[in-house]
């Protein structure tokens, strides 16, 4: 396909999925509604080399490094330490994602499919890859493909939930904020600057995109490096996103660098069609005689995360909404979790003051939880269930 052209249907399709969000509140949000437009448009002949014709594929796996540092740079240390009880949270979820599944399933399913169900769902690439190459090494083809369905489809069922529990949430949050408006719960989430800069804050007139990318990219560089010295024990993601946390400590990142370099954009474009690449292999004839397994075992993890995410955070004073939009966060993780948290501040939130409120109030809460269900808990839970399959 013509670069160009391919640049036109993917900016159509994106376009589309905003609007269908602004009409509907974020009920179906961007993230859902782009998804399933791609889906139907590659069964219906869209070249599946779109996303390389266009160069977003490209730019996005390349720009992923410094999308999670920026996004480092929205959490302080300070705030880290408050998340304790989304973490807890988040674990539980992947836990009752595993548990439910493998015993609930397992008897419906066959023990291979929900074994090679519950890292996929609580998790991202790197889940699905560990227990596909598992089935592959058994012969199990059917059973790999069904974790790669997964993996491309659980986003499906993911995002709905958070967007209707951030709902919920956000206008508890904003009744909490007009009854006190100075709220320590809501307004100290983010802090606007550090405490301690080792970097003196860097002129405005020389915070122009050139030279907020440059140190984003510095720090990505270094990021990635350290991973490269572990052998990829440690994810170069993981790492970028605590060098951007560290960086805006000592003071050498702004908050945010990316939306004032007037990147964050385009890069967030190229990033998901990374993510959205996957639908191509997603078959009409694959889907039809998996739909029954992939539906079920979806249907199974979300029970899974809501009832011991919603019981954990009852137990630590959370609400249960937040809690289970927590949860849901093992569905589609980075960038879901930002972009998602956005559309549910614009939706609810009638003026800039209260979008304010609302995010500070989800947004820490759910890009955490959304590494931590993904990148870690995910992968950990992955390498268990590969002895099962």
């Amino acid at each position: 396909m013509n670069g160009l052209t391919a640049i036109l249907v993917i900016f159509v399709a994106f376009a589309i999925g905003d609007y269908v969000s602004f009409k509907t509140k974020a009920t179906f949000s961007m993230l859902f509604t782009t998804a399933v437009i791609f889906l139907i448009a590659f069964w219906m002949g869209l070249p599946s080399t779109v996303f390389d014709d266009s160069g977003f594929f490209l730019v996005g796996q390349l720009a992923m490094p410094l999308l999670l540092t920026n996004m480092g740079t929205m959490i302080s240390l300070e705030e880290l330490g408050k998340q304790w009880k989304t973490l807890l949270i988040a674990l539980a979820a992947v836990f009752g994602i595993g548990i439910l599944i493998y015993f609930v399933g397992g008897p419906i399913f066959g023990r291979e499919m929900s074994a090679a169900a519950a890292p996929p769902i609580s998790g991202g690439v790197v889940a699905a890859l560990i227990v596909s190459e598992a089935a592959m090494a058994k012969g199990l083809e059917r059973v790999a493909v069904f974790a790669t369905l997964l993996l491309v489809t659980q986003t499906f069922f993911g995002t709905p939930v958070a967007s209707f529990c951030l709902k919920k949430e956000a206008k508890r949050v904003l009744s909490l904020a007009e009854n006190a408006p100075i709220k320590e719960e809501t307004e100290e989430n983010i802090i606007d600057e550090p405490k301690k800069r080792l970097f003196p804050p860097l002129r405005s007139e020389l915070q122009v995109t050139s030279i907020l990318l440059l140190k984003l990219g510095i720090v990505s560089f270094l990021a990635v490096k350290v991973s490269e010295l572990t052998n990829g024990a440690i994810n170069a993601l993981i790492v970028c996103l605590v060098f951007g946390v560290i960086a805006r400590e000592l003071g050498f990142l702004e908050k945010d660098s990316m939306t004032s370099a007037n990147s964050q954009g385009f890069v967030m474009i190229c990033l998901l069609t990374v993510i959205f690449a996957n639908l191509s292999t997603a078959t009409p004839e694959m889907l039809k005689s998996l739909i029954i397994p992939i539906i079920g075992c979806l249907f199974i993890g979300v029970i899974g995360f809501s009832i011991f995410s919603s019981i954990v955070g009852k137990f630590l004073g959370v609400d249960k909404y937040m809690s289970i939009a927590i949860g849901s966060t093992a569905l589609f993780g980075f960038p879901g979790t930002f972009i998602i948290s956005n559309e549910v501040a614009s939706a609810i939130g009638k003026t800039e003051e209260e979008r304010k409120i609302i995010l500070d109030a989800i947004l820490p809460k759910m890009l955490v939880a959304g590494f931590v269900t993904v990148s870690i808990a995910s992968v950990v839970l992955a390498g268990f269930m590969a002895k099962l399959i």
